[in-house]
């Protein structure tokens, strides 16, 4: 059975979006063992200057990389990445599992600043959701639904319609 893991930067702060999360890790058992790492965020004044965003990008960076297993199949979320739908992605994620030698896709969502270049480089592809703006906190939710339609797609169940 594949893993799925999802690293994402910060903690879940509503228990709504934590609730939507433990709901869809719940309903994913059925297709993959997930696991979500949550890793805390770089500590930024109130009004962070460029350079200490960039320092801060570049520290969670290296958590993020020391994390990530030759072997998997890494997917940054990040706005310039491709848009795929639902259909797209299913088959992307069916296309991992039998054209690559990963028994892991691991998804990364950056902080609200997002991921630095050295981790999108070492990733094996880019995605974006949406061209809106949302927030980060909300993205692994979607994610999660999106991952969760995707296995639902490939197994052909009535929950994608």
């Amino acid at each position: 059975m594949i893993t799925v893991r999802l690293i994402a930067l910060g903690n879940l702060k509503e228990q709504y979006l934590r609730d939507a999360v433990s709901e869809y890790a719940k309903r994913l058992k059925g297709f993959c063992n997930f696991e979500l790492i949550q890793l805390k965020e770089a500590y930024l004044p109130d009004a962070p200057s460029q350079n200490e965003i960039n320092a801060a990008l570049e520290s969670e960076g290296d958590r993020i990389l020391a994390l990530l297993s030759p072997k998997a199949y890494k997917i940054a979320m990040c706005v310039e990445g491709t848009q795929l739908s639902s259909e797209d992605f299913a088959a992307k994620i069916e296309w991992i599992t039998v054209n690559t030698s990963s028994s892991e896709i691991v998804f990364i969502i950056g902080s609200s600043h997002g991921i630095c270049d050295r981790v999108k480089r070492a990733c094996d592809f880019r995605m974006s959701v949406s061209k809106l703006t949302l927030p980060h906190q909300l993205m692994r939710v979607v994610m999660l639904e999106a991952v969760y339609r995707a296995f639902n797609i490939i197994k052909g169940t009535k929950y994608h319609k």
